[in-house]
Parts: structure tokens; sequence; C-alpha cells
């Protein structure tokens, strides 16, 4: 999985799934830049890193922010051939008529708009170069209903949809784009969902979440024509012959 000259931006990089993308992307030796609320965070990645990382202080909910970093990525790099919309929140977490509706709007903020902002903001630049692949992270949450999550399954089946949309309107154009259903993966997020005990999902073992260094390998597979079958769809990790294919059996 050669990546040298490659350009990487991506998003939520402070930790996770987007720090541990961050690793994996610059070991297939691309350039990548992180983009997080976490200054301290992502600045101390980089620096792991090297020179081929850049770390951009950022809000994805906020467009501005967004578009900035987008092309500070690109100016520094020499363009931009990936995106990963990593960036997500899982509050509030309780039955509906119980959460906080500013809560539940700051997550569609994130986990919707901040999506729609970084693919709005890179698909210019891809669709004038021929090419350009977007992965978003997705979840079983955006196929079906989980207790507690009503903001975090509605705002994971808005951007399955910018998924699908997306590519129905650019692939022609050469853009690649698609979504990456982890399943449940041993990060802070799942603290957190631990911590509610309110489904099934918060009664999990530890042990049963898979490391974040799993899908990230899976974004750098997403990236090879390999997972052209894939274009438009969500990929899940929970399917064997997806891990097969990446390499984690």
């Amino acid at each position: 999985m050669n990546l040298v000259g490659k350009t990487v931006l991506i998003t939520g990089a402070s930790r996770g799934i987007g720090e541990a993308a961050a690793y994996a992307f610059a070991q297939a030796g691309a350039n990548v830049g992180l983009i997080a609320r976490s200054t301290d965070a992502i600045a101390e990645i980089a620096g792991k890193i090297g020179e081929k990382a850049l770390a951009i202080p950022c809000d994805v909910s906020r467009y501005s922010d967004v578009a900035s970093a987008v092309a500070a990525t690109a100016q520094t790099f020499g363009g931009l051939d990936v995106l990963i919309n990593n960036a997500g929140v899982v509050d509030p977490i309780g039955h509906l008529q119980d959460t906080d509706p500013a809560a539940w709007s700051r997550t569609i903020d994130i986990n919707v708009k901040g999506v729609m902002h970084g693919m709005h903001a890179t698909m210019p630049g891809m669709i004038a170069q021929g090419h350009g692949t977007i992965i978003n992270i997705s979840s079983g949450a955006a196929h079906g209903p989980v207790e507690g999550w009503t903001a975090y399954c509605s705002s994971k089946a808005a951007a399955y949809m910018l998924t699908r949309a997306a590519d129905k309107e650019s692939r022609d154009k050469g853009l690649r784009i698609m979504g990456l259903s982890p399943g449940t993966v041993a990060t802070q997020m799942q603290r957190k969902i631990k911590a509610s005990g309110i489904n099934p999902v918060s009664q999990l073992d530890w042990s049963e979440h898979i490391p974040p260094e799993w899908p990230a390998q899976a974004l750098v597979w997403m990236c090879t024509p390999e997972a052209d079958a894939y274009l438009g769809d969500d990929i899940s990790l929970r399917d064997e012959d997806i891990r097969q294919k990446v390499g984690l059996v």
C-alpha cells in the first residue's frame, strides 16, 4: 500500500481512529494534514510524524475553518488526494425526550454538517485534478436504531446518504466516495458509552472492541483500487471477508 507523494487530510485526528489513521497513512508514505479542535494533541502527533505532517486547529462545524484547513493542506503539500471525514461525537446519550435539544443539534453540526463541509471544500479541487478519494466514517447506527442514540443514529444515517448521493453525482468525474463502518472500537467514545449503561453496546466487555489500528489499516486499503467494488456504499469491518482483504485476519 504505497501512497508516496499522496496527501491525506484527516478530521478528528487528535485521538482514536483519526490518530491511528495519521500514523498509518504516514507509514504508507503519504503527507498528512491533521485537523481537530485539540490543538496540542494534533501538534504532538504531527511532531512524531515529522515534516510530512501538518497540524491545523479546526472546528468542522464551521465551514470557514474547514475551507481554510483544506487550502492550507493543499498549498503545503501541492495538492490533496484523500479526505477522511472522521470527526464525530456520540452525545447526547439518553432517551429522546430527555436529551438537550442544543446538544442534539451540536451532534448534527459535527456529524452531518462537518462531513458535508469537508466534502464541499475538497471536491472542487479533486474534480479539477480528475481524481480523489473521500471516506466518511460510518457506523452500524447509520443502518439501524440503537436505544439512547437518537442524535448519533440520525446523524450517521444522514452521513451515509451524503456518501451515496455524492458518489452518484461525482463518480464519473473521477472521485471515489465511500464509508467505513468499523464496528465498536476501543476509543474514548466507547468509554463514554460504557459509562452511560443505557443499551447493549454499553454492556460489552472492553476486550470485545477492536483496536483503532484496524480501521486505520482499512482506510489505507480503501484508497487502493481493491476497494473500488464498494464505491458509494459502506464497508463494514464486521465482515470477515473485508477483514481478510484488509489483512486483519
